[in-house]
């Protein structure tokens, strides 16, 4: 008999555009993609910092390239990546969160929040996909969600909302995309410590919150993340598209 081999967790080869990678989940993602053998384009706004990302992913003599980019900014992301493209693989990690009551938000933070977390997630993936449709290839195209996209909690309905959305759109473009042999999933983390939300874990009531609801007990760090993201983008999960790939230690679990 001929024993089944493993697909390949390896991405050498391959071109990958990360958002938000000059820190917390992008810059994992860009690292962990690095690690795997593919080129990674960094892209984010701030391009100091991430050029000492790149600087620091050139140390281990892996593949990276830094690159200006503001995902709100939709003409001018369109235009990057028809440049820097097409792209096997896009982690689309740039986000923001403004929390407050839901009878004390602000449309100025709502608006803020959708331009960035859908509208800008949702127009970046549409330019990676033209790209990979234009160049006849497939491609994996990942969105990094939230829990919060799957249930609800407290002072998060705009951020709730905008994740609710990335997990409806992510479901849409697989059914659209799937004949071209590009697949589109979400990687929804828990509460992952990173910068964006140091504001949260400095709020005691908050991390006893997290801590009941995590049902492993600890909250997530970015280590956490990079083998579920290397996966999505390898051929080991070739058959997995339209789906939300839950990080979340247990949260959602009930």
């Amino acid at each position: 008999m001929t024993l089944p081999r493993t697909p390949s967790f390896r991405l050498d080869g391959k071109r990958a555009l990360v958002t938000g990678a000059s820190s917390g989940i992008g810059l994992a993602s860009a690292v962990a993609l690095a690690e795997a053998g593919a080129h990674v384009v960094c892209a984010a706004r701030r391009i100091e910092a991430l050029k000492d990302v790149v600087t620091e992913i050139g140390a281990e003599s892996w593949s990276a390239e830094a690159l200006c980019l503001d995902v709100a900014d939709i003409e001018a992301t369109a235009g990057a990546v028809e440049m820097h493209g097409p792209f096997d693989v896009l982690i689309n990690s740039a986000g923001l969160a403004r929390h407050s009551p839901v009878t004390e938000t602000a449309a100025a933070d709502f608006d803020a929040v959708m331009a960035l977390n859908l509208r800008g997630a949702y127009f970046l993936a549409q330019a990676v996909a033209k790209g990979l449709i234009a160049a006849g290839r497939g491609g994996s195209l990942i969105t990094i969600s939230s829990q919060m996209g799957h249930v609800g909690g407290v002072d998060r309905a705009v951020y709730c909302a905008s994740k609710h959305a990335v997990e409806g759109f992510t479901k849409a473009m697989a059914v659209e995309l799937g004949p071209h042999d590009i697949r589109v999933n979400s990687l929804c983390p828990t509460f992952i410590r990173t910068a964006l939300t140091e504001a949260t874990f400095d709020d005691p009531e908050r991390v006893r919150w997290i801590e009941e609801k995590i049902k492993l007990g600890r909250v997530g760090e970015v280590e956490d993340i990079m083998g579920a993201v290397v996966f999505l983008a390898s051929g080991a999960s070739a058959l997995v598209t339209g789906t939300a790939l839950m990080v979340d230690g247990g949260w959602t679990a009930g």
